[in-house]
């Protein structure tokens, strides 16, 4: 049998799963993905990943407004995330956090959506998952805030692609750093490296499926069975054996997201 993994980040509410989302799901457990982690963008999805979780036990529930998707968002729609937040299947709030790469909503926006995420996830004791492209300097600042503001922050920098004066700062506030197939890359080494300076009890590993699959299978639609790559490709990083890299995932995972394995 597989070492159990756990997919922290994954987008099954997409079309591109639709056809065939009950055999993706029995790949995962075939590669010893035990659980998943499907993950709203706004309302709409948020509601989806919600309905996911009820249908399919393997699967919770992340919702939240990301940033690129905040000025799309209708009045009620934080109001509604919100209440659905506070359901027993949704392990968390997000996907949120900073984009500077993509031009689709004022940065203050994001600012305010990331800070009514942040707030949220504190009050109802729920981790936060945290989106960050080209703006790691804005996201620190705001963690570090929100940190000096309440104590440590119980969440995840998904996806982590930044450098390691980042990680570690988002490590000394509490947070897990997570790896998706980006990290098998070839062109990726410096984010191995960043990889490498980590403590093994602040890594996560996730897919982001459809999207970012990582080698050997890169190019093709991405799904949470392929998580076993990346996390085979950080065991290596770390010079440690698969199945010790999956046991800690696993552990750092359920404790993080309040899940029994």
């Amino acid at each position: 049998m597989p070492a159990p993994l756990i997919d922290t980040h994954a987008h099954l509410d997409d079309e591109r799963f639709r056809a065939d989302l009950p055999l993706v799901l029995e790949r995962a457990t075939a590669a010893g993905v035990v659980r998943m982690l499907t993950v709203g963008i706004d309302l709409p999805t948020s509601r989806a990943a919600h309905a996911l979780a009820k249908q399919f036990p393997v699967l919770a529930a992340v919702v939240g407004i990301q940033p690129n998707h905040a000025a799309e968002a209708g009045p009620n729609d934080w109001d509604a995330v919100a209440e659905l937040a506070r359901d027993p299947l949704v392990l968390a709030l997000g996907e949120t956090g900073l984009d500077r790469y993509w031009d689709r909503a004022p940065f203050p926006l994001q600012e305010d959506y990331f800070d009514r995420h942040l707030r949220l996830a504190r009050d109802l004791d729920k981790p936060v998952v945290i989106h960050c492209r080209e703006a790691e300097v804005d996201v620190v600042r705001m963690l570090t805030t929100e940190f000096d503001r309440a104590g440590p922050i119980r969440g995840v920098m998904h996806s982590f692609s930044g450098d390691l004066a980042t990680a570690q700062a988002c490590a000394a506030m509490g947070l897990h750093i997570s790896f998706a197939g980006m990290l098998t890359y070839k062109t990726a080494e410096n984010l191995r490296a960043v990889a490498r300076e980590l403590p093994l009890e602040r890594l996560l590993v996730e897919t982001d499926s459809p999207y970012l699959a990582p080698v050997p299978v890169r190019g093709k639609r991405n799904e949470p069975a392929f998580v076993a790559h990346t996390a085979a490709c950080l065991a290596g990083v770390l010079g440690i054996a698969v199945e010790e890299l999956a046991r800690a995932t696993t552990a750092n995972a359920s404790a993080l997201f309040r899940f029994g394995i």
